[in-house]
């Protein structure tokens, strides 16, 4: 998990969102350059979500696609809260609990039990180290259609509050997604709409959105890991349960991280960038700020292996996609992989020394990326710098 960036007052967004963020998705020119007749991105990742009922059928914008797109049906995220640690029961099936807490890092103590469709309870399961939060816990936690769970804390936590999720099986919305494989600089990714976002999340209920976009000139990039479940069968859903969470539970009006890199190799891109430019950054190359370092996020591209890496690395296909993204940004923005440097927050002043490529580790208290992918950044500088 992530914290909240340090940014100034943003300027006010207009009273509503613009009517392709109503609908789901946006089709800009960097979401059309790819290789032409290529397969939509995501389909054949994301299930094709079929509305159970007419009225989850009706939920289902009906508008045609816009030129360069094809229509995809995701489902709607569905969630409810809860503090504490009585028991919590839902009405759709729960594919994954988000729970937070305030204090230590660590787990021990801690622990979940399910209830299933049928009403029995699973025994007590320990709650894993997650080894990614800047300060208090969190955890994202896959419970594979429970109906219901109860919590304990971990030892000296406080404020115990989580979130049931489902992200696969909710009513039907379409998106139009790019038609074409969309890529930066030759590197595949699947974009924000190909991957499911709903890009309602970003706004308030009045209409005005939650954390509008600022720009920085790029200084450094971050690795991280999102130190959910190993050997996710769909990590597309995953993404889509972190995004509400960040979004919507942590109030930061968007996910946390730039991109996203799952075990088969997939890039998924992140945080909201505008209609312009390439992805993560505005027309003229500066970077959007995200919400993956507390207090040094302006300037700093934050990039999420989807995993736990505490104890194992990265497939070799992650390893694989990491290594092209990095060389394509660094690239894009002139620098030396194997750099030392010294961060500036131009919004705080603070500074840093660090890698031009770092873990979150080298920035505060945390585990992140895992003790395995840590490990790993030399190798993956010296990747980048000889391709």
């Amino acid at each position: 998990m992530t914290v909240p960036p340090t940014t100034p007052t943003p300027t006010p967004a207009p009273s509503a969102p613009p009517a392709s963020h109503r609908a789901g998705s946006r089709v800009t020119r960097r979401g059309l350059i790819g290789a032409a007749g290529a397969v939509a991105a995501g389909a054949a990742l994301t299930p094709v979500a079929t509305a159970g009922t007419p009225a989850e059928a009706a939920t289902a914008d009906t508008a045609a696609p816009e030129p360069g797109t094809t229509s995809e049906m995701f489902p709607t995220t569905r969630a409810e809260t809860a503090t504490g640690e009585a028991p919590v029961e839902t009405a759709f099936p729960i594919g994954y609990v988000g729970v937070r807490w305030t204090g230590p890092r660590g787990t021990t103590g801690g622990g979940i039990r399910l209830t299933g469709a049928d009403g029995a309870r699973s025994a007590w399961q320990p709650l894993s180290d997650c080894g990614c939060s800047d300060g208090d816990g969190a955890l994202l936690i896959p419970v594979d259609r429970a109906s219901g769970y109860e919590l304990k804390a971990p030892d000296g936590a406080t404020d115990l509050r989580s979130t049931a999720l489902d992200t696969t099986r909710g009513p039907a919305r379409k998106v139009a997604v790019p038609r074409d494989r969309t890529r930066l600089r030759g590197v595949a990714y699947l974009s924000r709409a190909a991957w499911g976002a709903d890009e309602k999340l970003r706004f308030k209920p009045d209409g005005t959105e939650n954390s509008p976009q600022t720009y920085y000139k790029f200084q450094t990039l971050t690795v991280h890991h999102t130190a959910t479940a190993n050997g996710d069968a769909n990590p597309a859903a995953t993404v889509r349960a972190m995004y509400h969470l960040h979004a919507v539970t942590n109030d930061w009006g968007d996910i946390g991280y730039h991109f996203l890199v799952d075990e088969k190799g997939e890039i998924y891109e992140g945080r909201y960038s505008g209609e312009g430019g390439t992805p993560a950054h505005d027309a003229n190359g500066k970077l959007v700020t995200a919400f993956h370092t507390g207090g040094y996020n302006a300037g700093n591209l934050g990039i999420a292996l989807i995993g736990n890496l505490v104890k194992q690395g990265p497939t070799a296909a992650a390893r694989g996609a990491l290594t092209d993204l990095v060389r394509s940004l660094v690239r894009f923005h002139g620098v030396d992989p194997q750099a030392k440097v010294t961060y500036t927050n131009p919004i705080s002043g603070a500074k840093k020394e660090v890698d031009e490529i770092s873990g979150h580790r080298d920035w505060l208290a945390t585990e992140c990326p895992g003790a395995v992918m840590y490990g790993e950044l030399a190798a993956l500088r010296k990747a980048v710098a000889a391709g």
